[in-house]
């Protein structure tokens, strides 16, 4: 009895237990996307990487999820029922999991310097974190 509380405990105390997990969708040559799925995996989630090596196929996914054309970035990704586009930070995705508001996605449109995966090398600029939904509202979440 009491091995089998203690796995119970060590299981929901585990952070990888738990981890939400996220699908990225990438090119194999980009190497900002590895970048900030490294980023998500330390905020918690756990991401797994789907490779595209078609540009046609890559854009059809970014239709099919309603991102708005100028918002498409160099990922992609899926979590609980959202569409994640581009560098977007695990604060903010974790926020949108809590809340669970009536949108399609997060972008952060522009691969802007300082944001996760684009933070090493790259000069720190100012951004924000767009929502978009199925009535074409677009909407600032987050500044950076």
């Amino acid at each position: 009895m009491k091995s089998g509380l203690l796995t119970l405990i060590l299981l929901f105390s585990s952070g990888s237990a738990l981890a939400t997990s996220i699908t990225m969708y990438k090119s194999p040559t980009c190497g900002c996307c590895s970048l900030w799925a490294k980023k998500m995996e330390e905020g918690g989630f756990k991401v797994e990487t789907v490779m595209i090596n078609n540009d046609r196929e890559f854009y059809q996914l970014k239709q099919k999820h309603k991102i708005p054309m100028e918002y498409m970035s160099c990922h992609t990704a899926l979590v609980d029922g959202y569409v994640i586009e581009g560098h977007v930070p695990a604060d903010d995705i974790k926020r949108l999991l809590k809340e669970r508001p009536d949108i399609i996605g997060l972008s952060t449109p522009g691969m802007p310097g300082g944001s996760p995966g684009m933070d090493d090398g790259y000069e720190k600029e100012a951004y924000s974190v767009m929502t978009f939904d199925a009535n074409d509202k677009r909407t600032i979440y987050s500044s950076h």
